[in-house]
């Protein structure tokens, strides 16, 4: 039971500086264009999870549960992504949809990518 705890626990604090992230950028965009505050929290939890995929034997299980199934999985907001996604191709603006995919996509890879190369050294 001890590892479902830690997974809520992390997920609420994942899902709470989710909310700061948006917030913070909310202030300086526009909230009807792509949604950068999405893309942007999708991109930096990726290269989280990609480093601490890295560094965290898989013996760890407990800080394993915690960070990357809890705080990151809290953290990262991939079903907000596919309603923005949605969203924007309902209202027609399927070129932002299409940015929104693109970049999303392509951007997450490369952050796993870097964050598990930065895990190495």
């Amino acid at each position: 039971m001890g590892a479902y705890l830690l997974v809520a626990l992390g997920s609420a604090l994942g899902g709470a500086a989710r909310h700061g992230v948006s917030e913070a950028i909310l202030r300086h965009a526009d909230p009807a264009g792509v949604p950068w505050w999405t893309i942007l929290v999708n991109v930096t939890g990726s290269f989280a999870i990609g480093y601490l995929a890295q560094i965290l034997p898989a013996e760890s299980g407990d800080a394993r549960a915690f960070l990357i199934a809890g705080l990151l999985g809290g953290y990262t907001t991939f079903s907000a992504f596919s309603l923005q996604t949605l969203d924007l191709a309902r209202a027609g603006d399927w070129a932002g949809a299409a940015v929104n995919v693109g970049v999303s996509v392509a951007a997450c890879l490369i952050a796993v990518t870097l964050g598990f190369l930065a895990g190495r050294t």
